[in-house]
């Protein structure tokens, strides 16, 4: 048998705290003072970072809003009118945290401490589990009423990067259970490629219309050409500027983002679980460099928007209910392309 090198530590990343995962040629970083962000995903042995990572001189403006780096979690995610979440007869007001919208923005979760609950090395992988935990002492629960807690746990094997997500209802009345992760992946996500070289598949169904407060109208638009070849040959992941949101449209039961580096000819896979109702895909107005294909639970400012709610993605946890979702990332080699879709 092969004398696999795993390992966990704990370390600092750029002086902040930080989760050291490896196992074989991988290796992956997690933050938990900073939203138990995992901001890095390596192959190091063929010097590959697939995720958008905070280098030295990012680290104030990340810690100020770590959006766009590794894969931060949004709840509850993107953008609210007015600030106003209604639920279950009551509306709570959340803060208007994007002037230029007018509306509430990402949630509570993503830049606060989490708190490390486990980590080791086993012989099928390494892992670490974070988790936070929201009751009435809690500043998040003047904006957001609700007592419950968040798991999040990610494991390396030599399959990749797994994540278990877990939202679990500690109060006493239902909750809404409305989740994304504002993934940033690298492309290139390796030094020898440019990112011409770079073709992106995403199983996406419609695209929902958006006014220019970035809120759905509820109307839903037909996909360009581009947009068609996301669904199967692939496209440029920067040809323009994409700030997208689209119903999701699993392909042979699975839900995912293909990434293929054609001049290498291998392909990072992002299957996210058939949960994640909908897609958002921005890509830094069309800069080239990272992109976020971000899976997420429920429509854009779904409380406020009448249309039926299995259609939206907008659902609640009774008391002491779980919800859970997994998803992976992985490497496999590329192959030639097709109209067969994904």
């Amino acid at each position: 048998m092969l004398n696999i090198v795993k390992s966990v530590e704990l370390g600092k990343y750029h002086g902040e705290e930080a989760v050291y995962l490896r196992y074989g040629q991988y290796e992956a970083v997690l933050l938990p003072e900073i939203g138990g962000n995992l901001v890095a995903f390596r192959d190091i042995e063929q010097g590959y970072r697939f995720l958008h990572e905070p280098g030295k001189e990012e680290m104030e403006s990340f810690k100020s809003r770590p959006i766009i780096h590794g894969i931060p979690i949004l709840f509850p995610p993107n953008r609210y009118e007015d600030g106003r979440f209604p639920w279950d007869g009551v509306t709570h007001t959340l803060p208007v945290n994007e002037p230029a919208t007018g509306n509430h923005l990402h949630g509570f979760v993503y830049n606060i401490p989490w708190q490390l609950e486990d980590y080791g090395a086993l012989p099928s992988e390494s892992f670490v589990m974070v988790s936070i935990t929201i009751d009435e002492n809690h500043e998040v629960y003047a904006s957001f009423p609700f007592c419950f807690r968040i798991e999040l746990r990610y494991g390396l094997s030599g399959n990749g990067l797994s994540q278990r997500v877990s939202v679990h209802n500690l109060g006493s009345r239902s909750m809404p259970c409305l989740l994304a992760f504002h993934t940033s992946v690298n492309a290139p996500f390796v030094d020898s490629s440019s990112a011409r070289d770079y073709r992106m598949k995403l199983t996406i169904g419609e695209r929902w219309e958006l006014n220019d407060r970035m809120l759905p109208t509820g109307q839903l638009q037909p996909l360009q050409v581009e947009e068609k070849a996301l669904q199967g040959t692939g496209v440029y992941p920067y040809w323009q500027a994409m700030d997208n949101h689209y119903t999701a449209l699993p392909q042979q039961g699975r839900n995912r983002m293909e990434l293929t580096d054609e001049k290498l000819g291998v392909t990072l896979v992002y299957d996210v679980g058939t949960s994640y109702k909908k897609w958002m895909i921005w890509n830094n107005f069309a800069t080239e460099g990272f992109f976020c294909p971000e899976p997420q639970v429920n429509l854009v400012n779904a409380p406020n928007v009448r249309l039926p709610a299995e259609q939206i993605g907008l659902f609640g946890l009774e008391p002491g209910e779980i919800w859970e979702e997994t998803s992976r990332m992985y490497v496999k080699p590329a192959k030639e392309s097709s109209h067969d879709g994904l």
